[in-house]
C-alpha cells in the first residue's frame, strides 16, 4: 500500500492562500496520478518493495476528502470534466461526501462547488463505506448523504455501514487524532478487515473472503456492520 502524503497537508504546507487554495482537488488528483507514474522508481528507492507491487491490480482507497479525490479517479465528472486513470482497476470510498449543489446547504453550496460530482460515470468495481451515526453538517439529509456514491456509480456494487460510529469510522484517521470523533477499535478493525475481503475478492488474491464476510455479517456479527448490495 502507498499512503501519499499531499503538498495540501498540514505537514506538507502548501501554502492555502495560492490559486485553488486551501482545498487544492484538482492538485490531490494531479499527486495521485504522479505517484502512479512514478511506480518503478519507488521501487528503485525502496529496494524492499522490488518486485512486489502489481502493477496491473491499482485500486486507489480514501477517506472523506481523500474520498473525493478517489472518486474523480475512479471515473466521476466534475463540471463536465473527466478525471479518471485508466490504470485503476477498482477503488473504495470511504465516509467520502456525496453529491453537492442543491443537496448542500446553500453557503456550502457555493464554497464547496467541487463537491458537485457526477457519480453516474464510475463503472470501475467501487466498494462504499459509511459510518452509520456519520451526520455530516454540510446538508440536511443525514448520513445517508455519504452513501450516495453507492446509488448513484454503477460500479459501486456494495455499500458497507459500520454500526455505532460517525465520520472517522473509529479511528481511521488515528485513534489519538483530533479529527477522531470517537475511538472505536473494534469498529476500525472492522472497517479494516471488511475492506481488505472486498478488495482481495475483487483481485482474485483470496475469492471467497467477501463471501464469508457477507456471511458473518447475516450471523454471529450482525451487529457490527451491514452490506448492501445492488440487486442483478
Amino acid at each position: 500500500m502507498i499512503q501519499p502524503t499531499h503538498a495540501s497537508s498540514r505537514v506538507g504546507g502548501l501554502n492555502p492562500d495560492l490559486p485553488e487554495g486551501p482545498f487544492f482537488w484538482r492538485e490531490r488528483v494531479a499527486e495521485m496520478r504522479a505517484i502512479l507514474d512514478q511506480l518503478a522508481e519507488i521501487e528503485r528507492q525502496a529496494p524492499a518493495l522490488a518486485g512486489r507491487l502489481d502493477h496491473e491490480r491499482i485500486a486507489v482507497a480514501g477517506h472523506s476528502f481523500g474520498g473525493h479525490t478517489c472518486s474523480l479517479l475512479l471515473g466521476g465528472s466534475l463540471q463536465g470534466e473527466s478525471f479518471s486513470d485508466p490504470r485503476i482497476r477498482a477503488g473504495m470510498l470511504l465516509a467520502t461526501p456525496g453529491r453537492g449543489g442543491a443537496d448542500l446547504m446553500p453557503d456550502y453550496a457555493s464554497r464547496f462547488s467541487f463537491f458537485d460530482v457526477d457519480f453516474s460515470a464510475i463503472e470501475l468495481p467501487t466498494l462504499v463505506v459509511c459510518g452509520a451515526e456519520d451526520n455530516p453538517h454540510f446538508t440536511p439529509r443525514g448520513p445517508e448523504w455519504h452513501a450516495d456514491a453507492f446509488y448513484d456509480a454503477p460500479g459501486a456494487d456494495a455499500l458497507l455501514t459500520i454500526n455505532g460510529v460517525g465520520h472517522g469510522l473509529g479511528g481511521v484517521a488515528g485513534l489519538d487524532a483530533r479529527e477522531t470523533e470517537a475511538e472505536d477499535p473494534e469498529a476500525l478493525e472492522t472497517t479494516r478487515r471488511l475492506t481488505l475481503a472486498w478488495l482481495r475478492s475483487m483481485f482474485s488474491i483470496e475469492q471467497d473472503a467477501w463471501a464469508k464476510s457477507q456471511t458473518a455479517l447475516r450471523g454471529s456479527a450482525a451487529s457490527i456492520a451491514k452490506i448492501t448490495v445492488k440487486e442483478s
